[in-house]
């Protein structure tokens, strides 16, 4: 079926209304603060804050507190967060998802990584320092030179994890300073009638045609671990949204893009706790979890305020309680003495939830293939749109949004679309606004990153295009970010590998000629779920990669204030097909399932190498073979013809076909020997 006609006429409509463009000749200086000139200048995407900030240090000096720490995370260590906790945010202006504040009496300041640093500078006004580190040390640091000794250090416990509350105290640890948890929330008391409400909307069941297994199994799974478990653990607690959603096979929209709700759970042998907002529970969705009662298949309900309350109450037995550091604040963590504590990073039900099962990787096999109509129908639309001078990139982040919209089982966008032109491209995690949004151009290139929430799974994609002649640096800087996701995609490796080991078979294109990226290469995804699922992934604190774990794979290159490239696939861990087996388990690879060709007019065939160039080819095909027939039924026949050009064989002539003799450097190993060089200096 073809899309509604309303959405093109509804994003005609909005591009009408447009306040503007900023001009396409502007410098990237008059986007960003410049604190140094009187008065000092500021772009008009910087907050004043100068009312809020001395609200906050009157109730500061009213709870004798010198410093206040505000974290950018809510009770639940989400990433996400809805807007009520948006307390960092709302004092500072900065939206961006990570970042620490400390306010003083005279002071003010910032700390977030560097994906965000030109953001920060576009969006704080004056009364903010930016502090270019994101370390706990460096912020203890700037907290001893700003604030004299004898004086308190204050945050609220329920938005501190276990290891952040424990990093705080460490560095003031001896200064004769005092870190003090207020329980009450300073920004919140500052915010007052003006902080949004909590959420209201419908808890629900998700339909059994989408789900892997029943909730039941899944609470027999955990209590199997439990009693397997040499610690013999007498209860599992749950702080994490995804982790409860998950395991009831429940769904809510508490927090933007992600379908979870706020809540608690401890599990016990014999015994089940939701805390949660018992009247926004759908009819069927509160029979599913009592149809069992009396039993220890009952779920036995409490208000999420009583979490606290009941977990202490339960802490004064003969107990054991498990749980993951990651996702339990200090708040819930303090209550709990420390003799009856079990801790991991991760809870079982966030290493249960990470490997899929063969239901629940066909359903995400299936989500990816309507989404990758969507996005086809995205990029033939900008193909004949953008040359008219029709799309600026809030109008294509809300068509994209749209189009996706209109497929089966959809329930929104997974996060916020990152929709950049030009150098707005070059900031890795920009989003437009109505307010402000730069027209596409063929003369420059556009990177759109965007993801799909649908009942049977999660999508995150991202595709760079040209619509003009590129520069040989941005050709050749796109061919290499593509040759860095073909060749982590292609990898065989061995069982229990950590991301961390290979991470750098996405990079190794770029470091070849001295270019690099300063983000992560990939992260989990879930099942209707969140589109960053840890802990999967390429980073340090992730867990070997297993068959049945989906992460995506996302190299990149980024030239300040000029352009941005990423490629973005989501791959499933698959066992690989090889001619020996020396081990127990079989070695492993990714299989791919996101279904979108790269951009043709970028790709210097030259620098491929005849391996990469068939793997391209095999790609397109199984595009060709899984997209396609979908494209037909949907009726959108422009699409296909679309997809049959975009996915035609590459050429293997115009591969390089010899390396020199003299390039004997690591970075030009043949991708097996160089897994074993990184795999020996790891066990080194």
């Amino acid at each position: 079926m073809h899309p509604p006609q309303w959405i093109a006429a509804w994003v005609l409509l909005l591009h009408g209304c447009a306040t503007g463009w900023p001009l396409q000749g502007a410098s990237a200086r008059t986007s960003v603060r410049d604190c140094s000139v009187d008065p000092p200048y500021l772009p008009p995407t910087a907050t004043n804050t100068t009312a809020r900030l001395a609200a906050l240090r009157g109730t500061m000096r009213a709870h004798s507190v010198h410093a206040y720490i505000v974290p950018s995370t809510d009770a639940h260590m989400s990433e996400y967060i809805a807007e009520r906790d948006s307390r960092l945010g709302w004092l500072t202006g900065f939206t961006g998802s990570a970042g620490t504040v400390v306010v003083t009496q005279d002071k003010a300041a910032l700390w977030t990584d560097s994906r965000y640093w030109t953001q920060a500078e576009r969006q704080l006004d004056c009364n903010w320092e930016l502090q270019r580190t994101p370390w706990i040390e460096s912020i203890g640091l700037w907290i001893l030179e700003a604030v004299p000794a004898e004086g308190n250090i204050s945050l609220d416990p329920f938005l501190f994890s276990i290891d952040a509350w424990n990093s705080y105290s460490q560095a003031l640890h001896g200064s004769g300073r005092t870190l003090l948890p207020i329980e009450t929330n300073l920004v919140d008391q500052v915010w007052g009638d003006q902080r949004p409400p909590p959420a209201s909307g419908e808890i629900y069941s998700l339909p059994a045609a989408f789900t892997g297994s029943s909730w039941q199994e899944k609470v027999a799974g955990i209590r199997q671990q439990m009693k397997q478990h040499i610690q013999r653990p007498t209860a599992v607690l749950l702080s994490g949204l995804e982790e409860t959603a998950w395991l009831f096979n429940l769904r809510g929209d508490d927090i933007p893009y992600n379908p979870v709700f706020y809540s608690y759970t401890l599990l016990t042998n014999s015994s089940i706790s939701l805390f949660v907002d018992k009247r926004r529970l759908a009819a069927a969705a509160r029979q599913s979890l009592q149809a069992s009662c009396p039993g220890p298949l009952c779920v036995e309900l409490w208000e999420y305020g009583q979490a606290r309350a009941q977990l202490q109450y339960y802490a004064q037995g003969n107990v054991t309680i498990w749980l993951g550091t990651e996702y339990t604040t200090y708040g819930l963590y303090s209550v709990i003495p420390q003799e009856k504590l079990l801790e991991d990073s991760y809870s079982p039900i966030m290493l249960a939830k990470a490997v899929k099962n063969a239901k629940e990787q066909e359903m995400l096999r299936a989500a990816h293939v309507r989404d990758a109509v969507a996005v086809i129908q995205y990029l033939l639309w900008l193909e004949k749109m953008v040359p008219q001078g029709q799309v600026d990139e809030f109008s294509g982040a809300q068509y994209i949004d749209a189009l996706r919209q209109a497929q089966e089982h959809s329930h929104g966008p997974s996060f916020q679309s990152i929709s950049a032109s030009g150098l707005n491209a070059a900031l890795a995690h920009y989003s437009p606004s109505n307010q402000s949004s730069r027209k596409l151009s063929v003369g420059e290139m556009y990177l759109s990153d965007t993801g799909g929430q649908y009942l049977d799974g999660t999508t995150d994609i991202t595709r760079t295009v040209y619509w003009g002649v590129p520069t040989p640096l941005q050709k050749e800087a796109y061919t290499r970010v593509l040759m860095g996701n073909i060749d982590l995609s292609r990898l065989i490796f061995p069982p229990n590998t950590a991301g961390r080991v290979v991470e750098s078979f996405a990079r190794r294109a770029l470091w070849d000629v001295g270019l690099n990226y300063g983000h992560g290469t990939g992260h989990g995804i879930g099942n209707f779920l969140s589109v960053h699922e840890w802990p999967v992934g390429f980073q340090s604190n992730n867990v070997p990669l297993t068959a049945g774990m989906f992460t995506s794979i996302e190299p990149g290159y980024y030239r300040d204030g000029e352009f941005g490239i990423r490629i973005e696939d989501v791959a499933l861990v698959v066992e690989a097909q090889t001619e020996h087996q020396t081990g127990e388990k079989p070695f492993l690879t990714f299989e791919v399932v996101s279904l979108v060709p790269y951009d043709r007019n970028l790709i210097d065939l030259s620098l491929l190498s005849p391996e990469q160039i068939r793997y391209l080819n095999a790609y397109y095909e199984t595009i060709r073979a899984r997209v396609g027939p979908e494209l037909l039924r949907q009726q959108l026949e422009e699409a296909y013809r679309w997809l049959q050009r975009s996915t035609e064989p590459f050429p293997l002539g115009s591969a390089a076909t010899t390396v020199a003799a003299a390039t004997t450097t690591l970075g030009m190993l043949p991708l097996a020997s160089l897994l074993s060089v990184l795999l020996t200096r790891l066990q080194a």
